[in-house]
């Protein structure tokens, strides 16, 4: 090195007074660091979160878990699920075709479990649901998390307002794969040899309800007691949930009924034990809820009914953490309908009651019992609406028939709509427990095309069709998707409640 560069060099490193001092390159490089860091929050970071934003949302895709609730806001954000039509309004349209293929888009909140969430993400989810057609006036909007709050939620619009639609993803499980159906609602191993009514989707107006998930569904009943009560209707529902949620068992040998019965029409008590799950699905029989007596009239000895006394089962069903009731099926029969020395209160019999008072009174003394007995902040109590029945030219004794529908109708009659459902909802509309009306009869109206009719046994009769019950897989499953959706929104609610 020369002896002008030594000197340079020497003043540079030296010198503090210099200006290209080792303090002034420790100065300047701290500059160049804060100009860089600039540049790559300024172009590069953005880029590089919308990418991985975008990745994240794909990973999640339509099964993650709880990620695809997204029954959307409606325009009149009101709780109006449970309510019956009362206006003059005797008839209502609905379209009934197959879905579009397209995908709906939605924002959606992603809970990481279902009870005893503690972080809560929002991503963007595509849904895997097949919608119909819609004007763009009334198209499906996103959920808010905080839309999830309040008594008039929006996402509680009606989903019983809207149209069967063809699904082909559908039905969710098949009759060779379910042990649980009995002999009355196996209409394929009865010989109905068309499936298509089983293809058929329920599409709310201005919803999108998740599917029937068995695994989540597992979950929300997870160390619980889910009770099914009432007539062979709600054992209809009973045997359609045991095959939902028979799919999302790893092994099914650790399903099994607690007393090794097999289900019969015969017996009217069950419990399923779902090992893996510390769950039972249970089963018991009450016609009426109300407790069917026998007393002495004169010389004789007849049957009565006690509407001022629960059912002598009633002590099986506290305790339960989930509560389904119905009861409407068998009001309907001659003994009840004529109500002559039928209807017993105390030790009186009654000479003669209406059915329509009698019913009235019997549900007020179910309504009553619950008040007494079941704890709210254990049990969630749904009480099934009726189901309708689609006999023409006669009653299932005299001749009616349903064996030529073959699809859904576009249209129901205000006689769907009975009194009896009024007289419930008025009841527990005035109960101290809260109790849901779970309404599947608007939805139901629409199927004749999916009763057993003449294949609701192995040997046919032609002379005898079942016109009230339902096949399986069939529209009952549809009832248990509305359950799993409240239930679900009950549980996505409190999950909010405990993040913050």
């Amino acid at each position: 090195m020369s002896i002008l560069g030594r000197a340079i060099s020497r003043d540079f490193l030296i010198f503090p007074n210099k200006i290209f001092s080792m303090k002034s390159i420790g100065v300047s490089f701290s500059l160049f660091t804060i100009v860089f860091s600039a540049f790559f929050l300024l172009f590069f970071l953005p880029f590089w979160v919308s990418n991985s934003t975008h990745e994240t949302a794909t990973d999640l895709g339509s099964d993650a878990p709880f990620s695809d609730f997204n029954c959307t806001s409606c325009e009149n954000p009101v709780n109006n699920s449970t309510h019956f039509r009362e206006d003059g309004d005797s008839s209502r349209s609905t379209e009934i075709s197959s879905a579009d293929a397209g995908n709906v888009s939605s924002s959606s909140n992603s809970f990481d479990s279902l009870v005893n969430s503690s972080n809560v993400s929002s991503s963007s989810v595509e849904l895997d649901h097949v919608t119909p057609k819609r004007d763009d006036s009334s198209q499906l909007k996103s959920v808010d998390i905080n839309s999830l709050e309040g008594k008039n939620s929006a996402l509680e619009c009606d989903i019983t307002k809207g149209r069967w639609v063809i699904d082909e993803s559908y039905p969710l499980y098949s009759n060779s794969s379910c042990p649980f159906i009995d002999e009355g609602f196996n209409c394929e191993g009865n010989g109905r040899l068309d499936r298509s009514y089983m293809k058929w989707r329920w599409q709310p107006e201005k919803c999108v309800i998740d599917r029937f998930n068995a695994s989540r569904m597992l979950e929300l009943i997870r160390g619980k007691r889910l009770v099914f009560v009432g007539d062979s209707l709600n054992r209809n529902q009973w045997e359609s949930m045991l095959c939902l949620l028979i799919r999302g068992v790893i092994d099914p040998t650790k399903v099994y009924e607690a007393h090794g019965r097999k289900i019969t029409k015969e017996r009217g008590d069950y419990s399923f034990k779902f090992e893996d799950y510390k769950c039972t699905v249970e089963f018991y029989v009450s016609h009426y809820l109300v407790h069917e007596s026998k007393t002495r009239i004169g010389s004789k000895r007849k049957q009565t009914l006690r509407i001022d006394t629960i059912d002598k089962g009633s002590s099986r069903w506290k305790g339960a953490d989930i509560l389904v009731f119905n009861t409407a099926h068998w009001w309907s029969h001659s003994k009840t309908k004529a109500g002559v020395y039928y209807y017993q209160e105390g030790d009186q019999v009654i000479p003669r009651l209406d059915v329509t008072e009698a019913f009235r009174r019997a549900i007020s003394t179910w309504a009553t019992w619950v008040d007494k007995y079941i704890n709210p902040h254990k049990t969630q109590i749904f009480f099934r609406s009726s189901a309708p029945s689609h006999f023409s030219g006669g009653q299932w004794n005299t001749g009616g028939h349903c064996r030529e529908a073959s699809n859904p109708i576009n249209q129901t009659s205000s006689s769907y709509f009975s009194e009896k459902n009024m007289i419930v909802e008025e009841i527990i509309s005035k109960m101290r427990i809260p109790v849901r009306l779970l309404n599947i009869t608007e939805i139901s109206s629409y199927r004749p095309d999916a009763h057993p009719s003449i294949y609701g046994r192995r040997s046919l009769d032609p002379g005898v069709e079942d016109c009230s019950h339902w096949c399986l897989p069939g529209v009952p499953d549809t009832w248990n998707q509305l359950l799993y959706h409240h239930l679900h929104l009950r549980a996505m609610k409190s999950s909010i409640v405990q993040y913050r």
